[in-house]
């Protein structure tokens, strides 16, 4: 008798965690006559509505890292959107053709935005979506994008950037312009991001009288998130490298600002 309760305990316990998994689900939206192609990911074992995440992924197009990115937020109790911004899944796996392919998209700011405002309508609209409670995240040329967005005026409750180009392409926004607050997670020792770039953007974010805060890890490079990172940059000749301790120091950071400013 006790092996079969037994064996009907552990039967139970099999099928509660499958229920639980992980959802990934592959998603199509338009930007005009562009089609997306994205990713919805989620915990369906989680009840009601959640707050969500627009997710902008690196210069490279959407990889593995952040795939499992979007894994993490789905089970810290977050829908996570994967936005296509490149349009028809585009990727690279050289910097030649992800240069090419971020510029096409941040030298219009109109197509930038077009393309970030599609993503998060199609995430305000998942069933499992609380669309008062949406927020968003970007890695490198996606700092930048969700950066910029915030400068104009985006309906974001909360924008973190990590290891974030600063590549500002919108206007200096007006007071009361920004309704997200900010949280860059950046590496002190990026050589890709110029002091200069955080003097005008704090200048800017300061004279909006938004929320913000900067943190800059001593040590960390580029794409110190990004366990992929130290073989890209061999690979390329690029100052490219993950950094385990200042991941984790970062992460919790984020988590922190996104409950305190979604899980309402």
């Amino acid at each position: 008798m006790r092996t079969m309760m037994a064996a009907a305990l552990c039967a139970l316990a099999m099928t509660a965690n499958a229920h639980a998994a992980i959802k990934e689900e592959p998603v199509t939206y338009q930007n005009g006559t562009t089609t997306m192609k994205g990713f919805v990911v989620y915990d369906d074992a989680v009840q009601g509505k959640r707050p969500g995440i627009v997710m902008v992924h690196e210069w490279w197009g959407i990889t593995d890292h952040i795939h499992n990115e979007a894994q993490k937020f789905a089970q810290q109790g977050y829908t996570a959107l994967i936005a296509d911004m490149y349009g028809d899944g585009k990727a690279a796996d050289n910097p030649k053709d992800a240069g090419a392919l971020a510029t096409s998209v941040m030298k219009d700011p109109k197509v930038m935005e077009a393309r970030f405002n599609a993503a998060r309508t199609q995430l305000a609209g998942h069933p499992s979506v609380d669309p008062t409670r949406i927020g968003a995240v970007g890695y490198c040329f996606g700092g930048a994008v969700v950066l910029n967005m915030a400068r104009a005026g985006a309906d974001l409750d909360a924008v973190a950037g990590f290891h974030a180009s600063l590549g500002l392409n919108t206007p200096a926004p007006a007071p009361g312009t920004v309704k997200a607050k900010i949280l860059i997670l950046n590496g002190a020792d990026d050589p890709f991001v110029k002091r200069e770039e955080y003097e005008a953007l704090k200048k800017d974010l300061d004279a909006a009288k938004a929320e913000y805060r900067v943190i800059e890890y001593p040590g960390a490079v580029h794409a110190f998130t990004n366990p992929e990172a130290t073989e890209l940059g061999q690979k390329f000749s690029l100052p490219l490298r993950y950094d385990a301790q200042r991941d984790r120091e970062a992460k919790a950071e984020a988590l922190k600002f996104f409950n305190a400013n979604l899980q309402k």
